[in-house]
């Protein structure tokens, strides 16, 4: 007999063994899909892990139900590169693969309810059960969403089970494929009507139908241009014909039909060469060619507007010339739209783009695309999740920014840190890996330090532009001499206007959306919670609604004080809305943009607002950290940061260190071109040495004294992290749990655990939080601490008290 181990997209510590014949065996390969029965009566896609002839002990193996592909799906090495995220990160093969996967290749089962034919004593059912009964009369299947709907309710389960019990229904699983390609119709003359001495009798034979003869005479003109595939939508319209003539045609067998499967995204074709490299950008270029003889990472430190891009687009040229394949990793989705742009226009229709703005249609065809090494998918640029696709000819990984945060995935698991696991993803393809950052992570930082990796500095603009003027206002200073207008300090507020009248633009940066975080009672003092999250509502007037950034709940603003009753609502704090209301009022005449999540929500929303903006089309820009990475807009003169205090007083050991990057970034979009930028930084705190540091562009000073103090407390780059989090509705059961936790780690670790303790944030969705964090000396081993921690986990949920409790481990949580 013959058996197949099956990764299944659940969050199941082992695989599953299933039953396949002999002629399966021969076909099946490492990396198929195929569906399998699962529990009861489900059916999923799972990936082929190996096959062989052992029977499984515990269990007796069940058939698989069908294969799916023809050839292998995943590849050896995306398996293998998986296996490392699942043992480094602690995490199932099936939630790698479900993050791994585009969805609509994970073909699942939907439940059909059919009526049973022999049930015939409608007196036995209820008045809700009737309605399902008279609705199967009239449609062959249902499934639980339409019966949802029929009754009104979304409950619907119990009603089932009723009308299983009396023998109304049957229900059996159907498979269903998501995936769906694009078909684009195309048109041509019919084989026997293509002959020269034929054409004049089709003339004369449409005498009489004089939109069908243009249809005719069109199609001529267009075959004449050289134009071999005429589709047939374009055509009708691109001639203004009539689609009931062309339609005529066909059914005369005039014209006949064909289809062709299309990508859903095209690209042009290249226009520009890839532009000339200046003196110091020709030297770095030359060390990261030097570097990668010896080392297989390099990190291009290089400041803000320097023209990293620029150089990357020669690495990425050599490789492509070799018929190899380049992973460009961004942080953020709406750096991918400035980007691709600029790319496009060297590389043309060898660029591929993987981010989840993306359909699950338009995912799968990059997925198949790259697994085929064809030509449109050898530059791949995506966000995190690209570092799963199917590559086979990898020879460059470039990670822009990569001291981002948006790198590391927090919620669900795998809680993996995409720039770590590409670079392991390179050792295994034997690939070089090249960062590029004006602000490295101490981490990375420390490992150039340590001559694991290369260092290249990249210390002059490009063109000639200089680092942008930094400049320190005092809050505390202007509230007390009342040279505030609303949010705005006199100083900023000069600075914005001069700036307008030269015909120059403004960026703005809040670090928090909506109108306000905090709407209060000036009588009572009471301030609106979210029912399921231990947080404030935050009110967005655009919607005028109170809503929760956690768990998405929201409200309509009510008019009076729901505790006591008063008119005396009032609201504290500012978002990115508040800003552009406010500065709508100040500058009535120019044109104010927004950019942070409410307004990026569209497919294409990011390059409307940035095409707006590059275009001139938006004179003052207010956004969140969206706009502090990578882009590049040249007719910025002037950056202000609304209130820097925010990030650094974060309780979080690296905020220091974020908040210098966050503010160099965001300090980097002024002043691209000739003209010298300006930044204003407005803060209650401007002696911060951080923000000192800032003004210099210190990164040395800020390193050696982050480094420092990450010695001082034992934080990484020297002490690892593991942190535990606990989840449960049930506060004193947590609470119980957290404690024998802790215990329990006590009696391995000893004092290296900290906690139980409560977030900032206690509850989330219905659900209270404990966290625990294990620090691993340097000396100890990560993986024995690993498997101690493994054992503890296994212990703690197989008592039945904390079984339902959720327990989730997340690895370098930083």
């Amino acid at each position: 007999m013959y058996f197949i181990d099956v990764i299944l997209p659940l969050a199941l510590q082992k695989l599953f063994t299933y039953q396949i014949n002999i002629a399966e065996a021969e076909f099946i390969q490492v990396g198929m899909r195929v569906a399998v029965p699962f529990g009861k009566n489900k059916i999923y896609t799972g990936i082929v892990y190996k096959t062989h002839q052992n029977s499984p002990k515990s269990y007796i193996s069940k058939e698989i139900h069908q294969i799916l592909d023809n050839q292998a799906l995943v590849t050896q090495s995306q398996i293998t590169h998986w296996q490392w995220i699942a043992d480094y990160y602690m995490c199932s093969l099936g939630e790698v693969l479900r993050a791994a996967i585009p969805s609509a290749l994970l073909l699942q089962s939907e439940t059909k309810i059919i009526k049973n034919s022999t049930f015939k004593d409608e007196k036995l059912l209820t008045d809700q059960e009737f309605l399902i009964y008279e609705a199967l009369q009239y449609q062959d299947t249902l499934n639980v969403e339409k019966i949802s709907a029929i009754l009104s309710r979304k409950t619907v389960l119990p009603i089932i089970k009723s009308l299983l019990d009396k023998e109304v229904i049957l229900v059996q699983e159907v498979l269903y494929e998501k995936y769906t390609p694009k078909l684009v119709k195309y048109i041509r003359l019919a084989k026997n009507w293509e002959a020269e001495e034929r054409l004049q009798e089709l003339l004369d034979n449409l005498n009489r139908a004089p939109k069908q003869r243009e249809a005719v005479l069109r199609y001529f003109q267009v075959k004449g241009m050289n134009q071999k595939l005429i589709p047939l939508t374009s055509f009708v319209k691109t001639n203004k014909l009539a689609y009931s003539a062309v339609k005529s045609l066909l059914e005369k067998e005039i014209f006949e039909s064909y289809t062709i499967q299309e990508d859903r995204i095209s690209r042009g074709e290249s226009t520009d060469n890839i532009p000339i490299l200046n003196k110091p950008q020709k030297q770095a270029l030359l060390e990261i060619e030097t570097a990668f003889k010896e080392k297989d990472i390099a990190v291009l430190h290089g400041i803000t507007g320097s023209g990293k891009t620029e150089i990357y687009a020669h690495l990425i040229n050599e490789s492509l010339s070799q018929g190899k394949q380049i992973l460009y990793l961004v942080p953020e989705i709406a750096l991918t739209t400035q980007l691709i742009s600029r790319l496009e226009r060297y590389f043309g229709e060898q660029i591929s783009v993987f981010h989840s703005r993306y359909s699950m249609n338009e995912r799968v065809e990059v997925w198949q695309n790259i697994l085929q090494n064809k030509s449109k998918a050898r530059l791949i640029v995506g966000a995190r999740s690209a570092i799963f696709l199917p590559f086979n000819k990898l020879d460059l990984i470039i990670v822009d920014e990569e001291h981002e945060t948006s790198y590391k995935q927090f919620d669900p698991a795998p809680r993996y840190h995409a720039r770590d696991a590409a670079i392991v993803l390179a050792k295994q393809m034997k690939a070089k890996v090249l960062m590029g950052t004006a602000t490295p992570s101490l981490e990375t930082y420390q490992n150039i330090r340590d001559k694991k990796y290369a260092l290249i500095k990249l210390d002059q603009r490009f063109g000639n532009s200089v680092l942008p003027e930094i400049e320190l206002v005092n809050l505390s200073e202007a509230y007390r001499k009342k040279r505030m207008t609303g949010h705005f300090s006199e100083r900023l507020l000069s600075l914005i206007r001069e700036s307008l009248q030269n015909k120059e633009q403004v960026i703005l940066f809040q670090n928090r959306r909506g109108f306000a975080p905090i709407v209060t009672c000036i009588s009572c003092g009471i301030s609106p919670q979210c029912p399921n999250c231990d947080v404030s509502l935050t009110y967005h007037k655009f919607q005028d609604e109170l809503r929760c950034h956690y768990c998405g709940f929201t409200a309509q603003m009510p008019k009076i004080c729901p505790a006591c009753q008063n008119p005396t609502l009032d609201t504290k704090g500012f978002g990115t809305e508040q800003l552009e209301l406010e500065l709508k009022e100040l500058f009535p005449d120019q044109k104010i943009g927004r950019m942070d999540y409410d307004t990026t929500r569209g497919k294409y929303a990011f390059h409307r607002i940035i095409s707006s903006f590059q275009a001139q089309e938006i004179d003052v820009l207010v956004g969140t950290q969206m706009l502090s990475k990578g882009l590049d807009f040249t007719n910025v003169s002037l950056v202000g940061v609304l209130n820097a205090d925010t990030m650094l007083n974060f309780p979080d050991f690296r905020a220091h260190e974020r908040s210098f990057q966050m503010l160099v970034q965001v300090s980097g979009r002024a002043g691209r071109a000739e003209k010298r930028g300006k930044v204003v930084i407005q803060t209650f705190n401007p002696d911060h040495q951080i923000l000192q540091q800032v003004t210099l562009n210190d990164y040395k000073t800020m390193f050696k004294e982050q480094l420092l103090e990450r010695w001082n407390f034992k934080y990484p780059p020297y002490y690892r992290l593991i942190k535990i989090t606990l989840k449960h509705k049930d506060y004193n059961k947590l609470i119980l749990a957290a404690d024998w936790l802790g215990q329990s780690l006590r009696n391995y670790f000893n004092e290296w655990i900290l906690g139980p303790s409560s977030p900032a944030i206690g509850r989330v969705r219905n659900l209270y939080i404990k966290d625990l964090i294990i620090k691993i000396p340097p000396e100890q081993s990560i993986k024995l601490t690993k498997e101690k921690l493994l054992q503890v986990k296994n212990h703690f949920q197989s008592i039945g008290a904390y079984r339902s409790i959720r327990f989730n481990v997340d690895v370098d949580n930083y």
